[in-house]
């Protein structure tokens, strides 16, 4: 690195003397020297040379003296690191330029030993000062970047990551989460562009608010539907209580969002969400020029398929066994063993309840019919039918029993 060094001084022979002393250095590109003749001189050049990296400046000189001018360097946004020259023994002048910020001094006569090794000294510190801004922009550019896909906390310690370890691609153990709402290309293809525009940046915008609240990582959007990571790329013990927490808080806001839409006369759908936990291959798949953090595996496949099983339980949320098991006090309701497209194994999911409804006496009179269904006993057809009479609103008991009616028994469901 060349280091340029702006000399003020009002003596005629400084300039002189000093590219003498220094010829070595100019010579090899180490530095580049400039000078100017009092404060105002060299204010004007900084102005034009905002590259230069340190001041030397004597404290007497006309039209403005050296601690004028280091005053003003002092108000600039870009402080330049300056050295104050003073006659010897002249304590009052170095106290004052030390207060105001000087680097470092000088007396005068010049010894032009300690001046180059203070000169050293202080473009050691300038590189300093450089790399911590640097530092300090780069991560003011990747916390911007991640902002889009992590909560606040984590796109700050993410950011200040510099060797970037959370971004590589591992296995973890994650719980997924994906949403997706029902009749959403119809309602493209009939909605005008600025509708649907608004519609979907705040519905979009206010999922990912929730998801960020609960310090969720946004994987992917892809147009209505949303994935989300819990335990990645951080470490969160409690991943599977969050992502059932934040299932909740998405069902709720989004069951709001669709009434308040529904009063401007636009039919938004239903918001179906699938929740599932198990290890899954995650980190940067975005190569040099991309970020794209996501995940891949069994597990995101089977939560992307919970979601779409809700279309037929007529549940809006559905989660694994893993999810249900590992959460803490989870309330929620057994579905039954469902067989997925592309599993040979069933996987017992369940339809997570907010408290309010987990405690009614109709949840308890569920769990009492899908007790009998489970154990094949013929009692569960009347019972589901005695609960679908009470509760014509529970889509789930009449899936249920809809299926006895048909002729299915006991709890595994081949979905079709």
């Amino acid at each position: 690195m060349t280091a340029t060094i702006l000399f003020v001084d009002d003596e005629p022979d400084l300039e002189a003397l000093i590219l003498q002393k220094f010829r070595r250095q100019i010579r090899d590109g180490q530095l580049a020297l400039m000078f100017a003749r009092d404060g105002i001189e060299a204010l004007e050049s900084l102005e034009q040379n905002p590259h230069v990296d340190m001041v030397v400046s004597d404290i007497n000189m006309p039209r403005m003296d050296g601690l004028s001018l280091l005053a003003k360097l002092q108000e600039a946004e870009d402080k330049k690191s300056t050295i104050i020259v003073s006659a010897y023994g002249d304590m009052s002048n170095i106290r004052t330029a030390m207060n105001r910020g000087a680097f470092d001094f000088l007396t005068k006569p010049i010894d032009f030993a300690d001046l180059e090794t203070t000169i050293q000294k202080t473009i050691r510190h300038v590189e300093m000062l450089r790399d911590v801004r640097r530092r300090q922009a780069e991560a003011e550019r990747a916390h911007a970047s991640l902002s889009r896909f992590f909560s606040p906390e984590i796109a700050r310690r993410l950011a200040a990551d510099v060797d970037g370890d959370g971004m590589e691609v591992q296995w973890r153990d994650v719980a997924t989460l994906f949403t997706d709402i029902t009749g959403f290309t119809s309602l493209v293809e009939t909605a005008p562009p600025q509708t649907l525009g608004q519609l979907l940046n705040e519905y979009v915008g206010g999922m990912t608010e929730i998801v960020f609240a609960h310090e969720g990582t946004v994987a992917k959007i892809i147009g209505d539907a949303i994935q989300v990571l819990f335990n990645a790329p951080g470490d969160q013990p409690d991943y599977a209580t969050r992502a059932v927490a934040c299932a909740h808080a998405l069902d709720a806001w989004a069951q709001d969002f669709s009434a308040r839409w529904k009063a401007k006369g636009v039919n938004f759908g239903t918001t179906r969400i699938g929740v599932h936990a198990g290890p899954a291959l995650v980190g940067n798949f975005g190569g040099n020029r991309f970020f794209d953090y996501t995940a891949y595996g069994d597990t995101i496949n089977i939560a992307a398929r919970l979601e779409a099983a809700n279309k037929y339980l007529g549940t809006r949320i559905c989660v694994s066994a893993s999810v249900a098991n590992a959460a803490e006090n989870f309330q929620g309701r057994p579905v039954g063993e469902l067989m997925l497209r592309g599993r040979s194994e069933p996987l017992r999911a369940f339809e997570p309840l907010p408290q309010a409804r987990f405690e009614a006496p109709a949840t308890a009179q569920y769990s009492e019919a899908f007790a009998k269904m489970e154990a094949g006993d013929a009692a569960a057809m009347p019972a589901f039918a005695a609960l679908v009479g009470m509760h014509a609103d529970d889509p789930l008991a009449g899936f249920h029993l809809k299926r006895l009616l048909n002729g299915a028994k006991g709890i595994r469901i081949q979905l079709e």
